[in-house]
């Protein structure tokens, strides 16, 4: 195994800056009369612009739907406990984690369960059993890799029916092991990048489990993301007495280099997950109870007034 050595991001400027608008509090406003969102697991956005946001709050479902304007269209439970992680497959399904009930879902995005795995309020360490799973990923040949999590030290790969197909890992700090693999994706060429979280690393795996490498240089990582051209994105704060202490609200945002993870770039926000869309669009799920949207682009001060520049 390698340890690939980078600056630490805390330390200093690392990287140019990126030019994005942040929206805030996206959504707010198009929610109904009474209606408010509690701690923002996750955001996705499908190919038809709708957006499905995974929060906490008594107030709407679980899973809350909204238009491209922002203006909530409904939603839907299934009896999730505590929503967790939040993945749009290439067919275009949700994959939801419910880390309070140690289940995996599979559901339409309009709310039709197409798989539900896992032993409700019953977790475990066998084939058929979860235990506060926090997040999926999605392998190019159809495998299902989750990140099992808060309970668990693991990762646990399915295929696409969902059947296991095999697990790797343990509590601990040795390379392969884990203390809260937090969040998962695979890259391109198949390589399986796990945030380790209390560890302050993420472990870089083969698509059997095998360890590759590991990068310490980002603090403790709250969520990553590929995006729709292979960059990386990684959710990540100084430390997870940081997350503790502030309840994510002190983070950054970063891009990455996919095979050396170097930074490339970086954005002050608050977060937990992240997505990026088609089109570019960076969406954050905060924990602070907002959506937080990323669009490209920048504001200058011009004399007829601020200017938006692509």
């Amino acid at each position: 195994m390698t340890r690939t050595g980078h600056p630490n991001l805390w330390d200093g400027p690392t990287g140019p800056p990126l030019r994005y608008i942040a929206d805030s509090r996206w959504g707010q406003d198009g929610l109904p009369p009474g209606g408010w969102l509690g701690r923002v697991s996750a955001v996705v956005e499908a190919t038809d612009g709708r957006v499905a946001v995974f929060q906490r709050g008594p107030a709407m479902p679980s899973v809350v739907l909204f238009g491209p304007d922002g203006r909530a269209l409904g939603g839907w439970d299934a009896a999730i406990g505590t929503p967790h992680g939040m993945r749009l497959d290439p067919a275009g399904d949700l994959w939801l984690t419910d880390a309070g009930r140690h289940r995996v879902l599979k559901a339409t995005f309009d709310g039709e369960i197409l798989l539900d795995l896992g032993r409700p309020d019953a977790p475990g360490t066998d084939e058929r059993s979860f235990d506060a799973p926090t997040d999926i990923a999605f392998g190019m040949d159809g495998s299902v890799y989750v990140s099992d999590g808060y309970g668990n030290s693991r990762v646990v790969q399915l295929d696409p029916d969902g059947r296991f197909v095999r697990a790797w890992g343990r509590r601990g700090t040795a390379p392969g092991e884990f203390d809260t693999p937090h969040a998962i994706v695979v890259a391109p060429d198949g390589r399986v990048l796990v945030s380790d979280r209390h560890n302050h690393r993420i472990q870089i795996f083969g698509p059997d489990g095998e360890v590759l490498d590991e990068w310490r240089h980002l603090g403790a990582t709250q969520g990553l993301a590929f995006g729709p051209r292979g960059d990386l994105w990684a959710m990540t704060h100084r430390s997870i007495d940081e997350i503790l202490a502030f309840d994510s609200m002190a983070g950054r945002l970063v891009k990455l280099d996919p095979d050396s993870g170097a930074v490339r770039g970086w954005l002050p926000t608050a977060g937990h997950m992240i997505h990026e869309s088609a089109s570019g669009t960076l969406w954050v799920g905060s924990l602070s109870g907002t959506v937080i949207r990323f669009r490209p682009g920048w504001l200058t001060q011009e004399p007829d007034g601020v200017r938006e520049r692509i």
